[in-house]
């Protein structure tokens, strides 16, 4: 039998469980994150499995799955987060390691730019008279807007949007945590959307069960009530897709209305499935979704929170 199928009308894909080469010395742990640089080479962000030789936490395929290299012994255990921006002539990396609670500016070969840590400029995180920080920060996930502002979601932590300049200077943060409108549970991971005459900034506000978008000063606009368990965001020709933790990978179009959803599997099993051996997943069908990206050609590819880690690679049926 072949591969399974999945989505409908021009939005299907064919599903390819399991792809790219990984080496026998690195065993994937939670595949949290993953982007396509201008090459078409693949980047998977893991927290490394226990049982891995090596401890590097980001693998680098070609556009055909080949292994080309890894790195990123320091971010076993939390990577996380992972965004891709073309800044001049030259692409970087922006890392959330949960362990750490950093963010990371990277080259593509993983040469450190500057780092992120503790934002105690901002006004909800400060520190007591010994200097420790008060307020909790996880940082989950980041955006860039086009004039090189970062935006990092405080997911883990307390739920605040934290605002940067291009040099990782701060500018604000809006959020905290709650139900009411701009205020968030587990901003988990954010995208500058620019399909529109003005930027927007949607934040994947999970634990409300909600997308929610801002300007880029944030305020808040209104709310995406579309998805379950939203991740995460990547845009490809007005096409939005969101990898939802509910065992599925939603397509939204131009106006945000779902267009289908991906690989989803209904049990709601995937909290106890996540823990399982890879024999146990279901073909054509997502455990639990936490990180996806379209390449140039309109593939998509997967990445769950398991732990022994997925890729998948949806590749678009002409």
């Amino acid at each position: 039998m072949g591969n399974p199928i999945v989505g409908e009308g021009e939005h299907q894909y064919e599903v390819i469980h399991d792809w790219g080469e990984l080496p026998t010395n690195i065993k994937y742990g939670n595949t949290h994150g993953v982007c396509e640089d201008a090459q078409g080479y693949i980047y998977v962000f893991h927290t490394v499995h226990e049982t891995s030789q090596s401890q590097d936490a980001m693998v680098v395929f070609d556009p055909q799955g080949k292994f080309v290299s890894s790195w990123g012994s320091d971010f076993a255990g939390g990577g996380h987060g992972l965004h891709i921006n073309q800044e001049g002539s030259q692409e970087f990396l922006y890392l959330c390691d949960t362990k750490r609670s950093l963010v990371v500016k990277t080259t593509l070969i993983g040469e450190e730019v500057y780092t992120l840590a503790y934002p105690e400029n901002s006004t909800p995180y400060q520190r007591d008279i010994h200097g420790q920080p008060i307020t909790k920060y996880i940082p989950t996930n980041i955006a860039t807007a086009p004039n090189g502002d970062l935006y990092v979601g405080d997911g883990y932590g307390s739920s605040f949007v934290n605002q940067y300049d291009a040099t990782g200077e701060f500018v604000r943060a809006f959020g905290g945590d709650g139900r009411e409108p701009g205020q968030l549970n587990c901003p988990h991971g954010l995208m500058v959307d620019i399909r529109g005459n003005t930027p927007v900034l949607m934040v994947a506000d999970r634990g409300n069960n909600r997308i929610q978008n801002f300007t880029l000063e944030g305020q808040h606009l209104g709310f995406v009530q579309t998805t379950d368990l939203p991740c995460h965001f990547h845009q490809y020709q007005g096409i939005v897709v969101i990898p939802d933790l509910a065992a599925k990978v939603t397509l939204l179009d131009q106006n945000n209305q779902v267009i289908t959803n991906l690989g989803e599997d209904s049990t709601g099993n995937w909290r106890k499935l996540r823990l399982e051996p890879r024999e146990k997943f279901l073909p054509g069908k997502f455990v639990c979704p936490h990180g996806a990206c379209f390449d140039h050609l309109g593939n998509i590819f997967v990445v769950e929170w398991v732990e022994v880690g997925r890729v998948t690679k949806l590749q678009k049926l002409p």
